[in-house]
């Protein structure tokens, strides 16, 4: 984590924001962890990106910026966009966000943009390739050859060091992208999630399952660039996770590379 002033520009990261209702007003909002851990844990400058009900135009937004981070979110994607039965009574939606992410995350992979997705982020990669979603996960059994499904949510009762602390494990897919960078087979990883994936979308790499086989971490085969996501929040307190820190330092190593190949063709 670096606190040190920079002399130079730091390369910048797009984090499309959700839409938060305050009153009858709707705010453009990313929660601080998320900024935090681009800012400290990536060494890169955060930009908030609206989700406009007229989405964001793509050659401005990524012509602007040298990555994309994908966060959270209290909403789920609309299961219009992966041909899902309707969403149960209260649950949560922003096609705004939608509206802008699905599409951002296919250009970012067909640009070479540097593009890391946590949770929601991770859903909605999925599904902006073909993919599928269970949307209530712990309501499916698992698949043959794994452990008996177990609940991925967490308990909002607990306080926050609990919700966020070790869950599970993961094993990570031998010789694959999470394995190489982290340099071992199995993680812990927290688990605050409702929403898994069903079907991978068909240019997706499973790269980690839970015991109990729910995906853990997708990678895009063909991406000539960091395309990484995660189920998981390695965002909460990634200063003290080693699996934390190793993730957004390559996220922000490939976003520096991009920043500097972008500055040496202009």
């Amino acid at each position: 984590m670096s606190n040190s002033k920079h002399s130079t520009r730091r390369p910048l990261v797009g984090i499309p924001c959700d839409i938060k209702m305050m009153g009858q007003h709707p705010f453009h909002a990313v929660g601080e962890k998320y900024i935090k851990a681009v800012a400290e844990g990536a060494d890169c400058l955060p930009v908030l990106l609206p989700v406009l009900p007229d989405p964001l135009d793509m050659d401005e937004v990524l012509g602007t910026v040298d990555g994309i981070f994908l966060t959270g979110s209290w909403s789920n994607v609309h299961p219009a966009h992966y041909d899902g039965e309707p969403s149960r009574e209260g649950t949560l939606h922003d096609e705004q966000r939608d509206a802008l992410t699905l599409e951002l995350i296919r250009q970012c992979v067909a640009r070479s943009v540097p593009l890391f997705a946590v949770c929601r982020g991770f859903q909605e990669m999925n599904v902006a390739f073909g993919g599928t979603l269970h949307q209530h996960i712990h309501e499916v059994p698992s698949e043959a050859g794994f452990d008996p499904r177990f609940d991925h949510r967490e308990d909002k009762e607990d306080p926050m060091d609990v919700q966020y602390g070790p869950a599970h494990s993961v094993n990570l897919t031998t010789g694959g992208k999470f394995e190489q960078l982290l340099g071992t087979s199995v993680i812990e990883v927290n688990s605050l999630h409702t929403q898994g994936i069903a079907r991978p979308g068909a240019s997706l790499t499973i790269e980690g399952r839970a015991l109990d086989g729910t995906i853990e971490a997708l990678s895009h085969h063909s991406a000539t660039n960091f395309a990484l996501a995660v189920q998981w929040h390695p965002e909460w307190r990634f200063w003290e996770n080693p699996v934390s820190q190793k993730l957004f330092r390559a996220f922000g190593d490939a976003v520096r590379a991009t920043a500097n190949h972008k500055s040496a063709n202009q």
